[in-house]
């Protein structure tokens, strides 16, 4: 399926693939540990969580893979100055976040921020690859801020949301992180 790519390509590519999955995972879980009526806690719904960190795990890791050996010329960006960037912008979002907005602190931001750190640096290295043209990762940059924007946005509203709206809010950034990194499988696959 990915025979006619180069080795960078195909982790990113097998990556995007382990990252839906984990997505599946993680969204099966919230579905059944979260439904408004008749929720399954503990270890009934829990255990959907250690295939979806194993596969979140070998996604990044071949992501990482692929995004880190993009030579430095022909890339559009520092992928070191992305990575800087990203535990800023965490930093910043965390005590803004807990002490300006009062939300409590989850893992869920370090996922959107980590999510958005990890496509930029895909992106950056698709260029750098040949696969993306200089048009092709401005729109996919667009589309990934927008993206962490509105998983932001949920982040911050969950707790003020009865629970059948807190229950919708929760799976919007894991369906927008899947849709995102098939559209970009996809993208690649046809050019």
């Amino acid at each position: 399926m990915f025979s006619h790519f180069d080795l960078q390509t195909k982790q990113i590519l097998t990556g995007n693939f382990f990252l839906i999955l984990c997505c599946a995972f993680y969204l099966a879980w919230w579905m059944i540990a979260f439904k408004p009526v008749g929720a399954v806690k503990g270890m009934k719904s829990g255990w959907l969580l250690l295939p979806a960190v194993v596969f979140g795990v070998v996604a990044i890791l071949q992501i990482v893979r692929g995004s880190g050996v993009a030579d430095s010329q022909s890339a559009l960006f520092s992928q070191t100055a992305v990575l800087i960037g990203g535990v800023i912008v965490y930093i910043v979002l965390l005590v803004a976040t807990r002490l300006l907005l009062n939300r409590q602190v989850t893992t869920e931001l370090f996922l959107i921020v980590g999510w958005t750190v990890l496509m930029f640096l895909e992106v950056n290295a698709l260029f750098a690859q040949g696969q993306y043209s200089r048009a092709a990762v401005i729109v996919m940059l667009v589309i990934t801020v927008i993206a962490a924007a509105v998983s932001l946005v949920c982040y911050l509203l969950y707790y003020n949301l009865n629970s059948v709206r807190g229950y919708v809010d929760g799976m919007v950034p894991l369906l927008i992180i899947a849709v995102m990194m098939f559209a970009v499988t996809v993208s690649v696959m046809r050019s």
